[in-house]
C-alpha cells in the first residue's frame, strides 16, 4: 500500500551536503532536533549501507536513539543493506520494520 506523504507547515525541511545528515557543517537538521528536544531519529531512505549507515552512525555518536526502519531503507544489493542491518543492531540502535514503528508511535 503506497501513502503519499506530504510536506505540512509544522514540518522542518533542512538540506542534507554530506553523506551523513548528523556531521556537523554539513546539514542543520542535529541543531533544529536539539531546539525542539527530540532525543529519538528514525532513519530510513536509500543508500542504506553509505548514507543512512553513516546518519545513523553519527546521530548515535551525538546520543540520540537511533531505530533504523528495515523495510524503509534501500540499498543496491541484499546483502548490503543485510550487513547494514546487522550492524546498527549489534552497535549502534534498534531495527524495526514499519509497521513496528508505527505500533510504536500509536502506543499499541
Amino acid at each position: 500500500m503506497a501513502v503519499e506523504l506530504g510536506v505540512g507547515a509544522a514540518d522542518i525541511v533542512v538540506e542534507k551536503m554530506g553523506v551523513s545528515a548528523f556531521f556537523p557543517g554539513q546539514c542543520t537538521l542535529p541543531d533544529q532536533l536539539h531546539e525542539r528536544g527530540v532525543d529519538t531519529v528514525l532513519i530510513t531512505g536509500t543508500v542504506a549501507n553509505v548514507c543512512c549507515e553513516s546518519s545513523a552512525r553519527d546521530a548515535s555518536a551525538l546520543c540520540y536513539r537511533v531505530i533504523f526502519v528495515a523495510d524503509a531503507n534501500a540499498a543496491m544489493r541484499d546483502q548490503d543493506l543485510n550487513a547494514t542491518l546487522h550492524t546498527i543492531y549489534r552497535s549502534l540502535g534498534d531495527v524495526r520494520t514499519t509497521d513496528e514503528v508505527t505500533s510504536l508511535i500509536n502506543g499499541s
